[in-house]
């Protein structure tokens, strides 16, 4: 038995190092070493220079904003859900999950017909009599057009992690915080809140890091001035301008900074509860005009939420919109070429081949992990349990920018064939998600029944293949669904690794359409639309398989 789990562990640890570790290390190190010295040169630049200084703070500003808004709507929404009980509850909150089935950039598509200087937005305003003259959301104020981009699509990240928080605040401790004479905000802040902070520091903190290295939605905006689409520029030319190695740094170093600050912020007190109470039995019943107002509140949220899936699907379906709040004129011819045009049908096998491999790959690692982190008892497990969360906190963005840097010259060169590391970004940036979906099989898996196979004679390898796996399936298969079709839509791996036309996935063919001037914003909005389509009905079947565990997956 220890034989084996020193095995499973190193196999773990050396995949971690050699596609996780060592581009971060490699970039650093070009950043830091310049012409076989110890150098700062290069940093400089990050606060001489006027656009990478410029860029920082756009970015340290769109992601506060982001968060702070995304952490208002987020609260308010977990409190209706898990405090009260109101009509059709389990299809209203299913409704709030609705952003994640489209990558926020694919959703700008759409997004830029409705913000534009006449488009539908700026015409219900001026109609309705809010404005005078139009607002120009993609000219003086496309900071405001991501900030809302990225609010409606993070959300449900923050509000899966405080539902699931708050669902764990066992109701007797309040109600003795009642007995004692508080109530209302006092209580929520001394009692609740804290009870909380694991869940809320999680939300934060993933969304904050997110919208920080968020790279479609600016590069569909042209929101340019953000740090994300400044090392996107420079991939291109590390060779002759190493100051992407120190922007890439700097980003890593305040990511890290960030969530430390956080986590000592947010976790300073360790609030536990013994028990758990029902949280099912707490839940109140507002009344009509309660419930009534609930109701509206979330159906609010969900048509604003589904504002950019509308838009993404009247682009596709439009022949003519222009000075109207809603096309003139509908065709479907753009679904048809979506599915013929050469480019979009490589992607979309490119997108299934890499998606594919990259979840045999997450499936085989996270149940080997969640195996020794359950089953086994071992010194430095916490160690091994942080460096499998660690991809949640690393931005897609910096890892890719690794992998054109360490592997460049190689056999793994992404610029002559990206495949292997496509499918390996994949992997390492949901591995996280396929751990914690076998880590909560595993928990309620009895050990009792391995322990029994092993002595009657089975090896544990087999007894956890023969016993264990077979009763994990419902996790396993949510877990990899999950996987699957996140891979399918991963943006900012897809956009630097992916060079050439031939290798391009689905979003690098979706962001290459949206640069053709005649119809290639059309046939781009219909591909995101089936698109859409196929991660939708992934994550229904992923919730009806993980129910109110799944809000577990997003955390850190």
């Amino acid at each position: 038995m220890k034989r084996t789990r020193i095995v499973l562990v190193l196999v773990v640890v050396a995949f971690l190092a050699v596609f996780l570790f060592y581009p971060l290390y490699y970039s650093c190190r070009e950043a830091f070493f310049v012409e076989g010295g110890f150098s700062l040169k290069f940093f400089k630049y990050l606060y001489v220079d006027t656009i990478t200084r410029r860029s920082i703070l756009n970015s340290l500003a769109l992601a506060s904003v982001v968060t702070v808004i995304t952490a208002a709507l987020a609260f308010p929404l977990s409190f209706v859900v898990v405090r009260y009980r109101f009509p059709a509850k389990s299809l209203l909150t299913g409704l709030l999950l609705v952003p994640m089935i489209m990558p926020p950039f694919v959703g700008a598509i759409g997004m830029r017909q409705v913000l534009a200087r006449f488009g539908s937005l700026n015409l219900l305003l001026t109609q309705a009599g809010i404005i005078e003259s139009p607002i120009d959301w993609l000219g003086g104020a496309r900071f405001w057009g991501v900030v809302m981009m990225e609010v409606l699509h993070l959300y449900p990240i923050m509000y899966l992690n405080f539902t699931a928080a708050l669902a764990n605040v066992d109701p007797s401790l309040e109600e003795a915080g009642i007995n004692l004479g508080s109530s209302g905000f006092r209580l929520f802040r001394r009692i609740t809140l804290p009870l909380m902070m694991p869940g809320v520091f999680a939300g934060c903190v993933i969304v904050f890091i997110w919208a920080f290295t968020d790279l479609g939605t600016p590069l569909i905006f042209g929101y340019r001035r953000v740090v994300s689409v400044q090392i996107f520029n420079q991939v291109t030319d590390l060779a002759n301008n190493p100051q992407g190695y120190a922007l890439v740094v700097g980003v890593l170093a305040l990511t890290v900074l960030i969530f430390v600050t956080s986590k000592r912020i947010f976790g300073r007190k360790a609030y536990q509860s013994l028990t758990r109470g029902a949280v099912a039995g707490s839940e109140k019943r507002p009344g009509i005009l309660g419930s009534g107002l609930i109701v509206g509140f979330i159906l609010l949220v969900i048509s604003a939420a589904c504002l950019p899936h509308a838009a993404v699907i009247l682009t596709a379906l439009k022949e003519e919109w222009f000075m109207t709040v809603l096309p003139s004129s509908y065709t479907l011819d753009h679904f048809g070429d979506a599915l013929a045009h050469k480019l979009t049908l490589s992607s979309i096998r490119n997108s299934i081949l890499y998606s594919g491999l990259s979840t045999v790959i997450d499936v085989l690692l996270g149940v080997m992990i969640a195996y020794v982190l359950v089953r086994q008892t071992f010194r430095g497990s916490n160690l091994l349990d942080a460096m499998v969360m660690l991809p949640l906190a690393v931005p897609g963005l910096v890892l890719a920018f690794g992998y054109v840097a360490a592997f460049s010259g190689t056999a793994l060169d992404p610029r002559e064939n990206p495949v292997p590391l496509l499918v390996i970004a994949y992997a390492i940036r949901r591995l996280p998600y396929m751990v914690r979906a076998a880590y909560a099989g595993f928990q309620q898996i009895n050990v009792e029944l391995e322990e029994a196979a092993v002595n009657l004679g089975s090896p544990p390898l087999r007894a956890m293949r023969r016993i264990t796996v077979p009763l994990l399936s419902a996790n396993l298969i949510a877990g990899g669904i999950l996987v699957f079709c996140f891979a399918m839509l991963e943006v900012s791996d897809s956009l630097i690794l992916a060079m050439k036309e031939r290798f391009y996935p689905i979003t690098k063919a979706i962001y290459e359409l949206v640069q053709r001037i005649e119809d290639g914003p059309y046939i781009a909005s219909a591909l995101g639309v089936w698109a859409m389509a196929f991660l939708g009905l992934c994550l229904i079947v992923v919730g009806v398989l993980l129910g109110r565990r799944m809000g577990q997956l997003f955390r850190i």
